[in-house]
């Protein structure tokens, strides 16, 4: 049944691409690849800013939108509406080609990492060989535009801004690649599509063998989402637009349509990097137990997006902001130590899956274990803060 579904979407394609003059049949056929592309994800854009802001509303014992429409779902319109018609300001000093580009710039890599993920069955717009690493190649350009918006708008506050954001990305960006690379060692490809497809061989007769469920797999799925969180600027690590310090970081000079493209480009860089841990760690597309696989693969694909957009919504409504301190001892003193030991660790499950003593299987799910879980617990003291007794002192 599942099969079915996924097919009708492919021969769909195929069948609008037939209409065609044979000359412009390439073209026609990018086109019906990145028009759903852009739809969809423009769609949950919009979805997400009203469930996040509904969702913190119920966190915080509020309602949230409850004015444009019923229940407030008219709202993504009403703020779109605001955004492309609120004045556009510019700082005389600011370099206005360089302050133009920055959104551009980091909306345009953004939608090209979508071109390699598979959305479900035969629905992946590319599948390169090296898909990974194009993945993470164009997304490494949206650092570029962070740079851009600070330092052309001519304002102190944006370049330290800038600097922070860039800092946190690039400290982030090496704990998020390595702990990916533990699913091409064990895949032993780049290609994303590869990757689902040595998830799908079945354990026990009813579960596809997701990375998520190993032991080297559930710790690089922790620390990938941590990363991630980190390199879309989500609560706790969202210092690049801590107000209480540098007002709203990189973004402080900009308005209008041009602050909306930066908002769309952070929220679909989310959407991206989910998808992506998705892939590498969750399955993919595919069912978490065979009786399930009736349901349609992009339906498990959009179901496990929305829950782990849930779990994104739920930590920024739980979590304080940390402190920059705090945030870089975390990515170089126990992220990047962890990530690394992480990949000994899946080479270690590698090379013993032919063990053949009494209790190998036992033996090597503990032995992976108990690797991870002691420097986790020493990592974790070492960058816990020092308390001391407080002396208060009066004045005489």
């Amino acid at each position: 049944m599942s099969n079915t579904f996924d097919q009708l979407f492919v021969n769909l394609k195929h069948w609008l691409v037939g209409w065609f003059p044979a000359a412009w049949q390439p073209l026609i056929s990018i086109l019906l690849s990145i028009a759903p592309i852009i739809l969809v994800f423009a769609t949950l854009f919009a979805i997400t800013t009203w469930l996040e802001r509904k969702g913190l509303g119920r966190i915080q014992n509020r309602l949230g939108p409850n004015r444009v429409g019923p229940f407030g779902w008219f709202q993504p319109i009403a703020d779109g509406i605001k955004m492309l018609t609120k004045e556009d300001i510019v700082p005389r000093s600011a370099d206005h080609l360089v302050h133009f580009l920055a959104p551009v710039v980091l909306l345009v890599p953004v939608l090209l990492t979508y071109s390699v993920l598979p959305f479900g069955r035969n629905m992946a717009a590319i599948d390169l060989d090296a898909g990974m690493l194009f993945f993470f190649a164009v997304g490494a350009a949206t650092e570029l535009s962070v740079f851009m918006a600070g330092w052309a708008s001519r304002n102190k506050y944006s370049v330290l801004g800038a600097m922070r954001a860039i800092a946190q990305m690039i400290s982030y960006e090496l704990p998020l690649v390595i702990s990916a690379l533990t699913v091409v060692m064990m895949a032993g490809s780049l290609s994303l599509v590869s990757i689902i497809d040595t998830q799908a061989p079945v354990l026990f007769g009813f579960l596809h063998q997701w990375h998520v469920f190993t032991p080297w797999g559930f710790a690089g799925f922790i620390l990938f989402f941590i990363a991630a969180t980190a390199e879309s600027n989500r609560t706790p690590f969202d210092l690049p637009e801590g107000e209480s310090e540098i007002i709203a970081g990189y973004l402080i000079e900009y308005s209008g349509f041009k602050y909306a493209l930066f908002f769309m480009g952070e929220y679909l860089g989310l959407f991206a990097i989910s998808s992506l841990g998705i892939t590498l760690f969750l399955g993919g597309w595919l069912a978490p137990f065979t009786f399930l696989d009736w349901i349609p693969s992009y339906l498990w694909f959009f179901i496990k997006l929305l829950a782990l957009i849930s779990v994104f919504i739920w930590i920024r409504g739980t979590l304080p902001r940390l402190r920059i301190d705090q945030l870089m001892n975390f990515a170089w003193k126990f992220m990047l130590p962890m990530t690394l030991i992480n990949v000994v660790v899946a080479g270690l499950w590698h090379f013993s899956f032919y063990w053949d003593a009494p209790g190998g299987i036992l033996g090597r799910w503990l032995l992976c274990a108990v690797i991870l879980a002691v420097p986790y617990v020493l990592l974790g003291r070492s960058i816990e803060p020092k308390v001391t007794k407080r002396i208060y002192r009066y004045a005489t």
